[in-house]
């Protein structure tokens, strides 16, 4: 077999790891301002202890984590209701407007 016979293969592996839908950031932070904000804070750095942090998380883990809480297969009292409400545009927008907050991170000295 030559390597170019794997080529179709390798392509088709790839699509099959990507995110099912891009989502728009711009939407994402709309959305987030209007729904978000109020616990993960604006930027998705969050003011309330019991309220993690989004900015900077890796959008697949952020789309999982959303639909998780949609499906019932994770549980938060909050985010159960408020994701209720979000459709598979909603999720990949906000995933894509968290993810693209860049953090940056110091070691101690």
């Amino acid at each position: 077999m030559k390597w170019t016979d794997c080529v179709p293969l390798l392509a088709a592996s790839m699509m099959m790891c990507a995110p099912a839908m891009a989502g728009d950031a711009k939407l994402g932070k709309a959305k987030a301002s209007a729904q978000c904000a109020v616990c993960h804070g604006p930027t998705g750095i969050s003011q309330l202890p019991e309220a993690p942090n989004l900015a900077g998380q890796v959008e697949i883990y952020l789309v999982k984590a959303l639909n998780d809480f949609r499906s019932g297969a994770r549980s938060n009292e909050m985010m159960t209701i408020v994701s209720k409400g979000l459709s598979d545009a909603d999720v990949a927008n906000l995933a894509a407007w968290y993810a693209s907050v860049e953090v940056s991170v110091q070691a101690p000295q």
